[in-house]
């Protein structure tokens, strides 16, 4: 999907208008303009990229790991959550690795949104369905009201209040969190991040001002590692800003995940 295609899904970060090309830029009718990078994406960040923005060396890891299909069984199911949903926004795409598997052969249309442009980079050549855009989800995101099908948001932070702006009142919501166990035998043997207990139970809480929860789905299940693919597991994630292992072992690792669907509430209102 070229960014042109995604325009009329795209708003202004600065004052909410809506987005036109205008030669190598996007460009609203107050004046604001933001280059379109050579690679295809659009940064509508508005500022520096933060420190916690993934780099390329986490993203290369990740890729990784995505093509052993260690994490296949998650994309399986967001996308089966996602069929029939014509345009579908994910937050903390990455390298839209999980968006591409949602929006499955039938020509529907995704927005890749991170705060990281080497992730932009990647999900502007993954897919032509997906439109790459750098920007921050913990601020106004540059969509246009109710105009989304859908928001996906896999292992990212989630601004509930933002995601109910955007979304059509029939919208959905499809949110990946990890479980305590996940990765447990990683975690074990090298010292890494905990998961916090009761995370989906805790999400399900917030989002309940904007939300409702319509279905939940524990996946859970263990693969043997070698040592090179453990090392990608904990270069890919939080543990990269902090102090990656100099010797990884081999051995087997948990992948424990909740997938979790959300309907807003104005399409209760709505019935």
């Amino acid at each position: 999907m070229a960014i042109e295609a995604a325009l009329d899904l795209l708003a202004c970060p600065r004052c909410g208008a809506g987005l036109a090309r205008a030669d190598g830029a996007l460009r609203c009718a107050s004046g604001h303009s933001y280059d379109l990078a050579r690679q295809g994406y659009v940064n509508l960040l508005g500022g520096s990229e933060p420190g916690n923005a993934d780099t390329a060396a986490m993203l290369a890891a990740r890729a990784r790991v995505h093509a052993t299909g260690l994490f296949a069984p998650v994309a399986d199911e967001v996308r089966s959550r996602l069929t029939g949903r014509p345009t579908v926004l994910e937050v903390g795409s990455g390298s839209g690795y999980y968006l591409a598997h949602a929006l499955g052969d039938d020509g529907r249309a995704g927005i890749a949104l991170d705060v990281s442009r080497a992730a932009a980079r990647l999900a502007a050549r993954l897919d032509p369905r997906i439109a790459a855009v750098v920007a921050d989800v913990w601020q106004p995101l540059p969509v246009r009201d109710a105009c989304l099908d859908a928001v996906l948001c896999v292992f990212a932070p989630r601004n509930l209040r933002e995601f109910a702006r955007v979304l059509r009142p029939d919208g959905r919501l499809v949110v990946a969190t990890p479980r305590p166990e996940h990765l447990a035998g990683l975690r074990d043997r090298h010292g890494l991040l905990r998961v916090p207990v009761d995370k989906a139970e805790q999400l399900a809480v917030a989002a309940s001002e904007f939300f409702e929860v319509q279905a939940t789905t524990n996946l859970l299940w263990r693969r043997e590692r070698d040592a090179n693919e453990a090392a990608d597991l904990i270069a890919m994630g939080p543990n990269a800003f902090h102090r990656l292992p100099t010797d990884v072992e081999p051995g087997p690792v948990t992948v424990a995940v909740t997938v979790q669907t959300f309907t807003p509430l104005s399409s209760r209102a709505a019935r």
